[in-house]
């Protein structure tokens, strides 16, 4: 009797997941196996209380805007490792305020977005090994408050900034073995963060006459460091206005590289305004020389007069002066143009003899 009531038992758990619609097994304890389903996307029929979900070596698509997980805010562990996310966008996980553990293992990501782990505030334990990371940007690690093991190994690592090696300070456990480190000046203050650091143990892999060495045993001089650099110990309130200062720059970089396409034509505007206040310069000039042209021939046209009306002025030389000569005339009036006023020498015959009576009288 015992054994076919076990026996129903498992049968009823192991039919459970088809029967709630979703192809995810779940325990007692809230924990939701989903690994190795081939799904592309978190089934819709997941309880909401769940605090742990397994969605390793599946298929999943992480969205560019919004948040990843919307519908699960008691996660305590979630684990997204073998899944293939190139890029973590902003704010994907913002709405798991109450997650622990975060493990991102071989998921191919090489760039991280300086907002990627905002609202992770309760995180103490992330997993990026296995990764094709290059370089550590300090926003993407201002949002953990709590975090005491971060795990870094086998990227691309060729060497950390200083900000971020003191933000890490808080950190208990950092692992950054299997990295491409090259050993030059730039890895120095690395260098004296490992010494205080025993635990850690990183290897330079070039240059060659360094490779395989341990990177806390090289000294300054080594490194190719003209003089001794020291790794500060910065004050906390001076760290966090240094850090909030970073972090706002950074995300006003990104911005602007992402609304403009591969880096171009972000800086091309003053090009173009100076373009245009050049063509606009040279109109106006334009303009303006051809209305002094046009100006100066009016005037020159305006300075001829006309010719006086002989018909009236016939008497006056008559009586006053003797008529100017036709040399005198000819030399005159021949300027080049014609006037207005110029009388034909038959118009003028005409006249004159319709004036006869008139004097005779």
């Amino acid at each position: 009797m015992e054994c076919a009531w076990y026996l129903c038992v498992c049968s009823l758990l192991c039919a459970w997941p088809a029967a709630a619609g979703h192809p995810c097994s779940i325990d007692s304890k809230g924990w939701a196996d989903c690994s190795g389903r081939s799904l592309l996307h978190t089934p819709d029929s997941l309880p909401g209380n769940i605090t742990s979900l397994d969605l390793s070596f599946n298929s999943l698509a992480m969205p560019r805007s919004g948040t990843f997980l919307i519908h699960f805010p008691s996660l305590h562990a979630l684990n997204l490792s073998h899944n293939i996310i190139p890029t973590l966008y902003p704010a994907v996980f913002s709405n798991l305020w109450a997650l622990h553990l975060l493990d991102l293992s071989s998921c191919n990501i090489s760039h991280l977005h300086p907002e990627a782990f905002q609202g992770l505030r309760n995180l103490d334990t992330l997993l990026l090994k296995n990764n094709k990371l290059q370089i550590l940007r300090l926003p993407a690690f201002l949002a953990f408050r709590a975090l005491v093991h971060l795990d870094l190994r086998n990227n691309d690592l060729l060497s950390v900034d200083a900000l971020v090696l003191q933000l890490m300070e808080r950190t208990q456990q950092v692992l950054l073995q299997g990295n491409p480190w090259v050993c030059n000046c730039s890895m120095y203050p690395f260098q004296q963060w490992q010494q205080q650091r025993r635990a850690v143990q990183v290897l330079c892999a070039s240059p060659p006459e360094f490779q395989g060495q341990e990177v806390k045993t090289l000294n300054f001089q080594d490194l190719g460091c003209r003089r001794k650099q020291w790794f500060p110990q910065t004050p906390l309130s001076v760290r966090r206005k240094l850090l909030a200062t970073v972090q706002r720059n950074d995300t006003i970089t990104t911005a602007a590289t992402t609304s403009s396409p591969a880096g171009k034509g972000g800086n091309s505007w003053p090009y173009l305004v100076g373009f245009l206040v050049a063509a606009v310069g040279i109109s106006i000039l334009i303009a303006l020389a051809a209305k002094c042209k046009l100006f100066h021939m009016n005037f020159v046209s305006y300075r001829h007069q006309p010719l006086p009306d002989t018909s009236s002025m016939g008497v006056a030389w008559g009586e006053n002066q003797s008529m100017p000569s036709a040399a005198g005339l000819q030399l005159e009036d021949d300027d080049g143009f014609i006037e207005d006023n110029y009388i034909q020498p038959s118009e003028q015959l005409q006249e004159e003899d319709e004036l006869e009576p008139h004097f005779s009288l």
